[in-house]
């Protein structure tokens, strides 16, 4: 992590006060939340509407903090303490971030996309990890404070960050790629997640394109070739990048040529290589963010050997294609962090192709952040589905009970459940599982349906 005197900081972002009597003191990371404070570290107050981080700068101080940021408009500095007073803390943060990864020797690679970015960013990591010293985006760290603070936390030794991107709107990525200064990126695909704020498609594909403006100059552009609107507008680039593909099919960089579903994840074999690779995650669509991850570890030489090795030991963040168990010995599949028509489609694919369960029962909650079609993508959710392969469907939310109605078509009123409680559809639940059982739990992230997975794995 960062390890800066405040002379240094005070040559790396604009500083309004005097600090000769504090210049020499050093700081040792940064903290937003005074409650989370280590020794040494310089804590940024943020002033929002509702609370001001300036009323704890006091207390992270006398907490062990070295220094701590002061936004000019705040009253009362207490310049008797080793404070460094800046026009905006946030901007503060972000340009400190800025100076820090310039003054690193390290490689980065941005990953962006509207599913997948998280395990891609899991998979790239572990096999970089085979051969370098890694850093990655911890949790959902992944946007204008989170970015920077995952940079500042950067080891001056780490070899290559593996940074996620996020967005909800045009400008955020291009804003994000630009402070990170990208070796190579990775666009893993274009869905439908915030065409409410995006308008269409078209525009989520245009918005996730702005990764490139930060990309170094030469550095590598790793694509989804089968997706239209991401390989139009590369081919009409006009930077200085290197671009390769991965997809299912074979006009790809990076292909699969063999799949083998297993209990637990798959096996596969790509084009170019005699390798059988190992993945412990389920889901056919989890090969594709493989390859991308592939792709890079590639690029930095990383031989295919040790990338099985890193896939085998590949350690997802929470909530994404997490199998588990409930008291009645059902599987669960816990895809609960986040959802869209592409990504629940792959969810329910996979679900319906698995072998080996007298029951499959689907619980869905509401697709977020869809737009004005929202309703119809939830009623075709439930109208694609195959009543010779799912048993039972449980919604939950106002949006969700467009599934329901989709579904009824296909499975019939018996076979479907709607719910706006969740404690009612997990009574109703536990009625429907046994041993022999699997469960896909998967929503929008703002419907916590995690919730249902740890009752019944409680109860």
């Amino acid at each position: 992590m960062i390890k800066k005197t405040l002379r240094q900081i005070s040559e790396m972002i604009a500083v309004k006060n005097e600090i000769t009597s504090f210049a020499d003191f050093e700081i040792t990371g940064v903290s937003i939340d005074s409650r989370k404070i280590e020794n040494g570290n310089l804590f940024i107050p943020f002033k929002g509407e509702n609370s001001d981080g300036h009323k704890f700068v006091e207390d992270s101080l006398k907490m062990g903090a070295a220094a701590a940021l002061w936004q000019s408009d705040v009253p009362h500095p207490p310049t008797h303490l080793p404070i460094l007073i800046v026009d905006n803390c946030l901007e503060a943060l972000q340009e400190l971030a800025r100076e820090y990864r310039r003054q690193l020797p390290v490689k980065v690679v941005g990953i962006t996309g509207s599913n997948g970015k998280t395990t891609t960013k899991d998979m790239t990591a572990s096999l970089l990890s085979t051969t370098y010293k890694v850093q990655k985006t911890e949790g959902n760290y992944n946007n204008h404070i989170g970015l920077p603070l995952t940079v500042l936390g950067l080891d001056e030794d780490t070899e290559i960050a593996v940074l996620e991107m996020g967005m909800s709107g045009r400008g955020e990525i291009e804003f994000l790629t630009k402070l990170a200064s990208p070796d190579a990126v990775v666009i893993t695909n274009i869905g439908e997640s915030h065409l409410l704020d995006l308008g269409s498609r078209e525009g989520i594909a245009e918005a996730k394109l702005e990764i490139l403006q930060g990309l170094k100059e030469g550095g590598l552009a790793v694509i989804h070739g089968d997706e239209p609107l991401l390989m139009e507008r590369i081919n009409k680039y006009k930077g200085n990048v290197q671009v390769q593909t991965f997809g299912r099919s074979n006009t790809n960089d990076f292909y699969p040529t063999e799949i083998i579903q297993l209990d637990q994840g798959n096996r596969f074999k790509i084009h170019g290589s005699s390798e059988n690779f190992e993945l412990p995650v389920l889901g056919t669509h989890n090969i594709l963010n493989a390859l991308a991850a592939m792709i890079i570890a590639h690029y930095f030489e990383v031989p295919f050997t040790k990338m099985n090795q890193g896939l085998t030991n590949v350690k997802l963040t929470n909530m994404r294609m997490e199998l588990v168990e409930g008291v009645h010995g059902e599987k669960i599949i816990n895809d609960a962090y986040n959802a869209s028509p592409t990504s629940m489609m792959a969810a329910i694919e996979l679900v319906s192709n698995l072998k080996g369960y007298e029951k499959v029962i689907l619980v869905l909650g509401d697709m977020l952040e869809l737009g004005p079609q929202e309703e119809q993508y939830h009623q075709q959710i439930g109208g694609s589905l195959n009543p010779g392969k799912i048993d039972f469907v449980f919604t939950f939310g106002k949006l969700a009970e467009r599934i329901a109605e989709g579904a009824r078509s296909t499975l019939g009123k018996h076979r479907v459940f709607s719910f706006m409680e969740k404690n009612e559809l997990i009574k109703e639940l536990e009625q429907h599982v046994n041993n022999q059982t699997l469960v896909l739990v998967k929503a929008s992230r703002g419907m916590k349906l995690e919730e249902i997975v740890t009752a019944l794995q409680n109860k």
